[in-house]
């Protein structure tokens, strides 16, 4: 079975704009049977008003698939934290969990949020700037698969150095509630050691930078597992016609122990 995260950049193409069909095929040369997915769009105007979730299912042939957004409004403009009382017609934000294989449940976890502006470097401006801190989601699903029935949570943590740890934990926490096997993926902003430290789980997979995509020298995106009898066949991180990352792909099985 193949596992794949991937932040899709709402489905741009940097130096470009977003286009769909790019989107399409980027989800279908992936391949996944379960697909997370992190800076998703709903009725944007940036990304054509489209329901990239749908697009994305209709690429994979995704036979469920979840939106949960973090933001009402549009990032970087106007926004509001998202209560998960979406009204028709509100553009937002946030991330999807789409499978081949059916569900059975889906939860969402909205994690702690820094409650204030604050003044912090960034080194892509190269500058102090006062950063408003987006609110961060979870979608857990869990999911009917040939390898058995798994509990599979993505999220997009914060980019804040020991902010993204504490929601790390707190996600871990509540993942560890529900019944295993439990995975763990998603754009955590944390290299691998951190990601496996913090949370307390392993790595599917090979060690694979996946950022920035064109040169990548470090790993943001990651599959974490506390089940002992998964394993990865193989591992793949190629460069998409899309976004500023690359996908972390996992060819999953389970150990014959």
């Amino acid at each position: 079975m193949r596992m794949a995260t991937f932040n899709i950049l709402h489905g741009r193409t940097v130096g470009d704009g977003v286009d769909l069909d790019r989107l399409r095929d980027c989800v279908r040369a992936i391949d996944a049977d379960v697909l997370a997915l992190q800076e998703v769009d709903f009725e944007q105007e940036r990304s054509g008003m489209a329901d990239l979730t749908a697009v994305a299912a209709e690429a994979m042939g995704a036979v469920s698939h979840r939106f949960v957004a973090a933001i009402s409004g549009t990032p970087g403009a106007t926004w509001m934290a998202a209560t998960g009382d979406h009204q028709p017609g509100t553009a937002a934000y946030g991330v999807a969990l789409l499978s081949r294989y059916p569900s059975t449940s889906w939860q969402v976890v909205r994690l702690p949020r820094i409650p204030m502006k604050f003044p912090m470097y960034l080194p892509g401006p190269n500058r102090v700037m006062v950063v408003d801190e987006e609110p961060r989601a979870a979608v857990i699903g869990r999911f009917d698969t040939p390898i058995g029935t798994l509990t599979v949570a993505n999220t997009h943590l914060s980019f804040v150095p020991g902010w993204n740890r504490s929601q790390l934990r707190r996600l871990v926490r509540d993942l560890k509630g529900l019944p295993g096997p439990r995975i763990l993926t998603g754009d955590l902003n944390l290299n691998a050691n951190s990601a496996r430290r913090w949370s307390g789980l392993r790595s599917l997979g090979d060690p694979s930078p996946t950022f920035p995509a064109t040169q990548p020298d470090r790993q943001l995106d990651h599959l974490l597992t506390d089940d002992p009898t998964l394993v990865a066949r193989a591992t793949a991180t190629p460069e998409m016609a899309i976004s500023d990352h690359r996908p972390l792909i996992v060819d999953l099985d389970v150990s014959s122990r």
